[in-house]
């Protein structure tokens, strides 16, 4: 609390209200001690005249002073332990909005700074190239494609693939098919059920084989074992073009292991065949990430699923074993045994 200068409180006392006005010129949170003056003799009266208060309209704004409920004309007294709740929540209030506002700020900057980032620290050399853009990615993957004659490698995360670019991938995949080399390519098991993808490779002809794991790493595309890309953003619409060696064989060499984990894709979905205990090799996949604590969010996410399937999935495991509850299915899945292979 802050003390005006003699004269700005004379003259707020006795001058005009506009004076009075003028004069009250303290920071927007601090008493004068006209206020006080006046919030003291509105508690030993009980209420004082509205025009009291126009030299302090401080008691006002803090709630210090409210309009009495049966005489429009006065203003009654709030207890400060009544007052001051009230004016911190209203600053809470404040405070919350600012921090949603600043939230959203940096959850639309974030990209932005993500990407600058990027471009910072992975420099262009003739081992690491940056593409900026689809465009740009998919036109460097159709050079290298149109330079390689031995393999084409890739990994492709997620369920599903859009048609057009199932489409605009056939011309330089049917190429290097027909030049003799050959194609290997790694979906999660949701693809089985693509009818665009199955249709894709039925139009390949050549040494092509399709396998699938319930889970694959991020996008890889890898030709000739001697160029790779790979997303640098999480929207992949910035891409890496590795050239590196090293950085290739370990790759290749990625690539190689999950394969030996896959399974070939054919029509029935191997994923769906139910095994002895009644459970689906699919939901004991969901049981393992449920009982390691993934939201089905996430489970949706890593299998490349949609989350409403990967929710009709539990639903039928905890039907299965007899589960009523979340917590309960996790505690029966641990004493089913059904993930013990």
């Amino acid at each position: 609390m802050t003390i005006d200068s003699p004269d700005s409180a004379t003259q707020g006392t006795h001058g005009s209200p506009a004076q009075s006005a003028q004069a009250h010129t303290h920071g927007a949170e601090e008493l004068c001690r006209p206020g006080t003056e006046l919030y003291a003799r509105a508690l030993r009266e009980g209420r004082v005249e509205q025009r009291d208060a126009e030299p302090a309209p401080c008691l006002l704004r803090f709630g210090l002073l409210v309009p009495a409920d049966d005489d429009s004309t006065t203003l009654r007294p709030v207890a400060p332990a009544v007052a001051l709740p009230r004016l911190l929540g209203t600053y809470d209030e404040e405070i919350a909005r600012q921090r949603r506002r600043s939230s959203r700020l940096a959850d639309q900057f974030a990209p932005l700074i993500a990407l600058e980032s990027q471009r910072a620290s992975i420099p262009s050399t003739p081992m690491f190239r940056v593409l900026m853009g689809f465009h740009r990615i998919n036109e460097a993957i159709d050079e290298a494609a149109g330079e390689a004659s031995q393999e084409l490698l890739t990994i492709q995360p997620g369920g599903r693939r859009p048609p057009q670019g199932l489409a605009a991938a056939l011309p330089r995949e049917q190429q290097l098919l027909s030049s003799g080399g050959r194609m290997r390519t790694l979906y999660q098991h949701t693809a089985r059920h693509s009818p665009a993808v199955t249709a894709h490779y039925e139009q390949l002809t050549g040494d092509v084989q399709v396998r699938t794991l319930d889970e694959v790493t991020e996008r890889l595309v890898l030709l000739d074992r001697t160029v790779a890309f790979i997303p640098a953003n999480p929207d992949r619409t910035v891409a890496l073009e590795v050239r590196h060696p090293a950085l290739i064989s370990y790759l290749a060499t990625t690539f190689d292991r999950l394969w030996q984990l896959a399974t070939p894709m054919f029509p029935q979905a191997a994923a769906e065949e139910l095994t002895a205990d009644g459970v689906t090799t699919r939901q004991r996949t969901i049981a393992t990430l449920l009982i390691e604590g993934h939201t089905d969010a996430v489970i949706a996410e890593r299998l490349g699923m949609n989350i409403r399937t990967v929710r009709v999935h539990i639903a039928k495991l905890a039907a299965t074993l007899g589960s009523e509850s979340r917590a309960q299915l996790g505690y029966l899945i641990g004493q089913s045994g059904i993930l013990e292979d």
